[in-house]
């Protein structure tokens, strides 16, 4: 059975009968035209409100097409869904209908079953497409993943880039592989019963390659800025509609189980409904036959995107990434004091007990690092609410040198991590190479000429001071180049059978067998801290039948006794053979528990 979809776009192209229609929104243009690969021009009718439209047949599926400006500039579709060649050059007409879907009847997964696997397309495999990625899914199912998160594929700058400076945001990248590709690899995952999670970037748009200024400024609102460059006009109708559908149009014609929203603390607007409640409330109205799970990055630690209702389902956003817990076990197992870290280091397993417990670490108090208060109350929300990770591409391709991990922490010290990480309530995600102990490093890497590549090797050599002790200038020449070939190389990763994947495959097994049965019966207010010696600590979690799941952890290079909980089984200790009977905990050490009977 197979079957074809198409979300009808407001902007950009449809496939009509006699040809195509093509859209685009020029307020600052009295005129515009639509060119063909072999110079045909065909004048566009100009509409209210400033867009501009043509049907015509001058444009064969699979041809090129531009729009030319009234100066006789020629720019891409910002709506297309792919390109001929880069950025610059001629947008590709596509007929969305003419791929066959072979999972038509794919309705996903309960948000509950997540274990996500975040990966950047370029570097996972050495072809660097979406059908390179696919070649190693059965790899992935084996491990116990359910869900991969790609790292931004709008199309951007260059071949080589982390996709966050993305300029046409429904066009897949062409070296990746183009739409038809991305539709391939969507395909494979749902026939594997993996569920695909799309990173898209609202917030900004990259600097080479975005020519909405051109032909309208008024997307843009010159009255406040981002940290990357222009904040975006989400109150004006016509911006709005492009990330409404940009988010439908991943979800319904490309077949997305959900997404990713990046840096949402820089989506600003003053509607009466947000853009991004909007979004959510959209999707949720329009998509009612399958599985579908939006989570946000946010570094206020907001709660008011997470609504649910009394079977708890989310009403707009299902989770967060939770920075805190990333930052305070980094902290426990590396001892790095500098840039964000700075907020953790005064009692950094307390810290971490707290963010496994009640969701965030900071809920109103003080940030030394951001110099104000940060984030509200959140032991409210259910633990699923929660998306942790002991690293993600931020955190590891932040840093100077992409270091990974397992070049800054003792083995076993990551390998007790992990068992936090995929055995607590709250969702886990591992990044590409995580499940086996990756040692290459993930870099920044860019794919810039000209002054743009020279200002961003000087900015990224700037940048050190505030995240690492690499503020020296000396050093600071040190610092890959991120436009050197190289540079992306060293990021491509290679992976391998180790003791460490071995672990991730029995922790994943308890996960699915033993934690997210559960994890339907662990409500708000539900975590708790009962138990805390030095560097050790007890969690518990009650379910509602009165039992509770339980993680014991001594989090240090010294053993530590502590009570440990009285009627609960243990299913898992790392390392393997401790007895939870004597209350002596190893270094470096977790138990998990189960009580189905008795309270806690």
């Amino acid at each position: 059975m197979t079957a074809r979809y198409a979300h009808s776009l407001p902007w950009g192209t449809e496939i009509v009968d006699g040809g195509a229609r093509f859209r685009l929104w020029a307020p600052a243009q009295s005129a515009v035209s639509l060119i063909a690969e072999t110079g045909a021009t065909t004048p566009m009718t100009k509409q209210d409100a400033g867009w501009f439209e043509t049907h015509t047949d001058a444009i064969p599926v699979g041809g090129g097409y531009q729009f030319v400006l009234t100066n006789g500039m020629r720019v891409p579709d910002p709506a297309a869904r792919a390109q001929m060649s880069d950025v610059h050059g001629f947008s590709r007409l596509v007929d969305p209908q003419a791929y066959a879907w072979q999972t038509p009847d794919w309705k996903g997964r309960p948000w509950q079953e997540a274990i996500i696997y975040e990966l950047h397309t370029g570097t996972y495999s050495r072809a660097g497409t979406f059908d390179g990625v696919a070649r190693d899914l059965d790899r992935l199912v084996d491990t116990g993943v359910t869900a991969i998160e790609l790292l931004p594929v709008a199309q951007f700058g260059g071949n080589r880039g982390w996709g966050y400076d993305g300029v046409l945001l429904y066009a897949p990248h062409t070296a990746y592989g183009g739409p038809e590709g991305l539709k391939r690899l969507v395909d494979a995952c749902h026939e594997r019963g993996l569920m695909v999670l799309m990173d898209v970037v609202y917030n900004h748009f990259g600097p080479d390659g975005n020519y909405l200024s051109q032909y309208a400024p008024d997307f843009f609102d010159p009255k406040r800025s981002t940290p990357w460059g222009a904040a975006i006009a989400f109150e004006r109708t016509p911006v709005r509609e492009f990330f409404i559908h940009n988010a439908l149009y991943w979800l319904e014609e490309v077949r997305c189980d959900g997404l990713r929203f990046d840096a949402v603390d820089h989506i600003k607007d003053t509607a009466e409904e947000e853009v991004l409640a909007e979004i959510a409330r959209e999707i949720r109205e329009r998509i009612t036959d399958r599985h579908i799970h939006l989570t946000i990055e946010d570094d206020e630690n907001s709660i008011r995107l997470f609504q649910f209702d009394d079977t708890g389902s989310p009403h707009l956003y299902d989770a967060e990434w939770n920075d805190d817990w990333h930052h305070a076990i980094h902290v426990i197992l590396t001892g790095e004091e500098t840039g964000y870290y700075r907020d953790h280091i005064d009692d950094p397993v307390g810290r971490l007990a707290r963010t496994m417990a009640e969701g965030y670490d900071y809920q109103g108090e003080k940030s030394a690092f951001r110099d104000k208060a940060r984030g509200k109350p959140s032991a409210h929300l259910p633990p699923t609410v929660f998306i942790n990770f002991i690293q993600n591409h931020d955190q590891t391709g932040n840093r100077a040198h992409g270091d990974r991990l397992v070049s800054l922490a003792p083995a076993e010290a990551v390998d007790a991590a992990l068992t936090l990480l995929l055995l607590a309530p709250h969702i886990p995600m591992l990044f590409m190479g995580d499940e086996y102990g990756e040692t290459r490093p993930f870099q920044f890497f860019t794919d810039f000429t000209g002054d743009l590549a020279k200002a961003v090797v000087k900015g990224r050599r700037s940048d050190f001071g505030s995240h690492e002790s690499y503020a020296n200038a000396a050093r600071g020449k040190e610092i890959p180049d991120p436009n050197d070939l190289a540079t992306f190389e060293r990021s491509i990763i290679e992976p391998a059978a180790t003791p460490r994947f071995d672990l991730v495959k029995r922790l994943l097994a308890a996960r699915r067998e033993t934690v997210i049965p559960h994890l339907s019966s662990i409500g708000g207010h539900a975590g708790e801290v009962t138990a805390r010696q030095g560097a050790a600590f007890r969690v518990s979690w009650n379910l509602d039948d009165n039992g509770a799941l339980v993680l014991t952890a001594n989090l240090s290079d010294t053993p530590v006794t502590i009570s440990l909980n009285a009627g609960g089984t243990p299913f898992f200790t790392t390392p393997a053979g401790i007895d939870p009977g004597t209350g002596a905990m190893p270094p470096w050490s977790v138990v998990a528990s189960l009580s189905l009977q008795e309270p806690r």
